[in-house]
């Protein structure tokens, strides 16, 4: 699966040809550098390394200086591998842009890291409707769990049992997004819809199965 690496910036909307307003996340994707290249016979399976966004060389280690130097790369603050992905004509030390991989239109998944939002109890984690009648006496139920499991039988409370705890800050993917518009320029990717995580937040954009 081909993808690239980005950076959520925000959203805004676009109009379409039917002078429709579309909502839009925007992603800021520059071109990534291909760091390494796993295949079948090496690696035992395909896959490309890829590399984006700046770094500088006093904050990584020695190792991974060494890493990207081996490549012929500046250091780099985001290394994702892409499985059964291998472009063709590019070695390790090419560049891959957005209009490289994704044209307008195309549908794609987008993968990354919810926002954090600690514990949460039931309402705010699991929609749950609490109490919500004020008048028969329930001044301190109205946003409870309520029951969580039987008396003498079962004698416990079932795994999985939807109640308070952590909430958020875990991988998440959306699927069936479409791409809205490419701006090269800018390496800006306009993605219809929302996309996981905070502005600022590092996203992995991928294609559907391709020519690749």
């Amino acid at each position: 699966m081909s993808g690239l690496v980005g950076k959520k910036i925000g959203m805004t909307s676009v109009f379409d040809s039917q002078g429709r307003s579309i909502p839009v996340t925007v992603v800021e994707v520059p071109a990534s550098v291909i760091t390494q290249i796993k295949t079948e016979e090496t690696d035992g399976y395909n896959a490309v390394q890829l590399s984006s966004f700046d770094r500088k060389a006093k904050n990584v280690s020695k190792s991974v200086k060494g890493h990207f130097d081996k490549a012929g790369s500046e250091t780099k603050a985001v290394v994702k591998e892409f499985r059964d992905f291998l472009p063709e004509g590019l070695d390790v030390g090419d560049e891959l842009k957005a209009e490289d991989v994704f044209q307008v239109g195309d549908v794609i998944d987008v993968a990354g890291t919810s926002k954090g939002r600690g514990f949460t109890g039931v309402i705010k984690r699991h929609n749950f409707s609490g109490v919500g009648d004020e008048t028969h006496g329930q001044h301190n139920r109205l946003r409870a769990p309520g029951s969580i499991g039987g008396a003498s039988d079962p004698a416990r409370v079932f795994k999985g049992m939807k109640m308070g705890g952590q909430h958020g800050n875990t991988r998440v993917k959306v699927k069936n997004l479409s791409v809205a518009k490419i701006i090269t320029e800018s390496d800006l990717v306009l993605i219809t819809g929302a996309i996981p995580g905070p502005n600022g937040g590092y996203v992995e954009l991928l294609s559907k199965p391709s020519a690749y």
